[in-house]
């Protein structure tokens, strides 16, 4: 695929070549971002728009490259019945100058091609119609042709881009962690268990296919504390699964989590300090990408995104204790549906106080109540008050947004909590790890739908995926 600069110098080459060979494709976002006309290119996309005057056709039309649609100027004996809204087409002739201060270049045909026709009478996607979000999620196979939609995957990608950028800048390993595990992350969540069809029909006495119970992950942090004991910076980037039966628009069954582990680490500082840089180089890469694809949801989904998320930019992140967190959520005016208390888990409602409390930017809470955590997190000695080297990164209106700790590198410490809670056999292989030249270290996760529902301000984390599941039956 030509990109901007190659399409160019391809064209600049191709002067002195017999014209059937002249001829460049070019993405929309290339002809738009042109900077000299160009003869004999082709342009192929959906139709946005059609416009048929007495002496010229007027179209616009998309490839998903860019949410500026191009226009395409004809001559009205091109048009037929079949080029409607919708259409896939297939356009040839000369990139000029635009008249118009809205579009530096327009496509001046010589042929329209219509590849697809589109019925436009039973197509439920209408032009010039601004679909809600609640409208557009009846229809996952059609609902990436919406213009919402299309901006919230070109972010997607943009975003997914700039993690892996991101760790890779800073020296750490890419490890494809399983999807199918025999290990739950003791405490990460509830499981989806695998089976068969024939384990399905036949429960009585069955077999394992694996020999034992598999699952589908609900994170890959034990397999990257693994990778940590050969390399000192790791990361994954995948799906996970998490059977918590919710229909509320902060729960996904399926959802993407980005993890990272680091050796030979002994603070919870060292870890915020990735966190918050991962945030703030991820955000800025994507507003820099995507403006315009941004610029629509902080116009029209959330006016106000736009400004929270320049502050949070723009300032440090604070840190308060669990402790801390507690006092002050006892002394708040507001009440809650759950009342804090200390050794209790905060709320999402808690959560959100605290963000709003500490000036509207992201908040790390750290050192969490001992029995609150699970048995991979290092003791922090500490007392009357047991606690934990943990953390959680909080933002507004979200709430949780990361989750991270210390891991217990020590041998004694962590034989002491699997006794007591039954898992020694289980999780033997684990203490191998601390047997053979274990380090500090320590790591962290982010969901990543929840990072875009964040930074796009959008209410429902089903809109910020590819293909919302179980949507009116619908499971593609």
């Amino acid at each position: 695929m030509l990109g901007p600069r190659g399409g160019w110098q391809a064209l600049r080459r191709c002067v002195s070549l017999p014209r059937a060979q002249r001829e460049v494709r070019l993405r929309v976002r290339e002809a738009l971002g042109a900077r000299e006309p160009a003869g004999e290119v082709k342009v192929q996309g959906w139709v946005r728009s059609v416009r048929s005057q007495k002496e010229v056709l007027f179209l616009h039309i998309n490839d998903g490259s860019s949410l500026e649609n191009l226009q395409v100027v004809a001559d009205p004996s091109l048009e037929n019945r079949d080029l409607t809204f919708g259409s896939a087409v297939e356009v040839q002739g000369k990139l000029v100058k635009s008249p118009h201060r809205m579009q530096n270049m327009e496509l001046k045909a010589e042929t329209i091609r219509v590849v697809g026709p589109c019925d436009t009478w039973s197509f439920p996607l209408k032009t010039k119609e601004r679909h809600p979000l609640e409208y557009v999620r009846q229809f996952p196979h059609l609902r990436c042709r919406n213009n919402t939609l299309g901006s919230l995957l070109r972010i997607r990608s943009e975003a997914t881009a700039a993690i892996h950028s991101f760790f890779q800048d800073n020296g750490y390993v890419h490890i494809h962690t399983p999807i199918i595990t025999s290990n739950d992350c003791e405490g990460a969540g509830e499981l989806f268990q695998i089976e068969t069809s024939n384990e399905a029909r036949e429960p009585a006495e069955k077999t394992h296919f694996f020999n034992v119970p598999a699952f589908l992950t609900v994170s890959g942090q034990l397999h990257l504390e693994v990778m940590a004991g050969a390399f000192t910076h790791v990361f994954t980037f995948g799906p996970t699964f998490r059977a918590e039966n919710s229909q509320s628009c902060r729960h996904l069954a399926e959802f993407y989590m980005v993890e990272a582990e680091l050796s030979f680490t002994e603070s919870l500082e060292d870890i915020m300090q990735v966190m918050e840089d991962l945030f703030k180089t991820v955000t800025s890469t994507v507003f820099s990408k995507c403006p315009h694809d941004v610029e629509l949801f902080h116009k029209y989904i959330a006016p106000a995104q736009k400004d929270r998320l320049e502050k949070t930019l723009k300032n440090k992140f604070v840190i308060i204790s669990y402790n801390e967190a507690v006092e002050i959520l006892k002394q708040a005016s507001q009440t809650f549906t759950f009342k804090p208390e200390w050794g209790c888990d905060l709320q999402t409602e808690h959560e959100k106080y605290l963000v709003k409390h500490c000036g509207e930017v992201p908040v790390f809470v750290i050192n969490y109540p001992y029995d609150l955590k699970p048995f991979y997190m290092r003791d922090n000695e500490d007392g009357p008050q047991h606690t934990v080297a943990a953390v959680d990164l909080l933002v507004p209106g979200i709430g949780e947004l990361c989750g991270g700790s210390l891991r217990e590198e020590r041998l004694p410490f962590l034989e002491s909590r699997l006794q007591r809670l039954g898992l020694t056999d289980a999780y033997q292989w684990y203490l191998d790890l601390r047997k053979f030249g274990s380090v500090p270290h320590g790591g962290f996760g982010m969901g990543f739908e929840r990072y875009l529902q964040y930074i796009l301000g959008v209410e429902n984390i089903k809109d910020v995926i590819p293909f919302p599941r179980f949507s009116h039956s619908c499971l593609l």
